[in-house]
């Protein structure tokens, strides 16, 4: 089963605790009811990374980079397509959804690890409310690496169409897609550092 949470389930739960997160998702530590990532290291409770079960979905590889409209941190308008000529990580999340949050600080450590050969990590807001649920998140969780893009209209989430939050979508320079990883994955394994170094080469 994937460690993520059904979408559905957050519609009602937007803006909300953690109720939303579904009986497949990761086990979570207290602060995480609160909307907290956890510390650093691990990141389910007693440190059980086998909680993070994603599926890998080679499906739709070879497809290229949607030309759909996001927002920027500042709320500006800006599409995955200008992200072209890097090698791109899109990671779909919601404030309200305990596994995305405990992914958070490995994506933040993938951003600063890789910055230098041109990984762009784009952590994408799902939140349907107000901008500052997502901004308040940032401004108390130390994930300096990280911003806080936005999609409002759920343009990805429908593009993408996994039904599960988080999910994580790879593109290559040339902006094809390489993978889709649905649920919550432990990226400091050997399976999610190979994905990472292969799409950075």
């Amino acid at each position: 089963m994937t460690g993520g949470c059904d979408r559905r389930s957050g519609e009602n739960g937007q803006g909300g605790s953690n109720a939303a997160v579904n009986a497949a998702s990761v086990p979570l530590p207290a602060d995480i009811s609160s909307g907290e990532v956890p510390p650093a290291g691990d990141a389910t409770a007693g440190g059980d990374k086998g909680a993070f079960t994603a599926k890998l979905d080679r499906s739709h590889a070879g497809a290229d980079l949607p030309d759909l409209i996001f927002t920027d941190p500042a709320g500006k308008d800006v599409t995955l397509d200008s992200f072209r000529g890097r090698p791109v990580l899109v990671n779909l999340w919601a404030t309200w959804c305990g596994p995305c949050v405990a992914e958070m600080p490995m994506l933040d450590r993938l951003a600063a690890q890789y910055k230098g050969k041109g990984l762009a990590v784009l952590t994408v807001s799902q939140d349907t409310g107000e901008a500052g649920a997502i901004t308040a998140f940032f401004a108390r969780n130390k994930l300096p690496h990280l911003a806080a893009w936005r999609d409002p209209e759920n343009g990805l989430g429908f593009h993408y169409a996994t039904g599960v939050l988080p999910t994580t979508v790879l593109y290559d320079r040339e902006g094809k897609e390489v993978v889709r990883v649905v649920g919550a994955k432990d990226w400091s394994d050997a399976e999610g550092r190979e994905l990472i170094e292969d799409l950075v080469d």
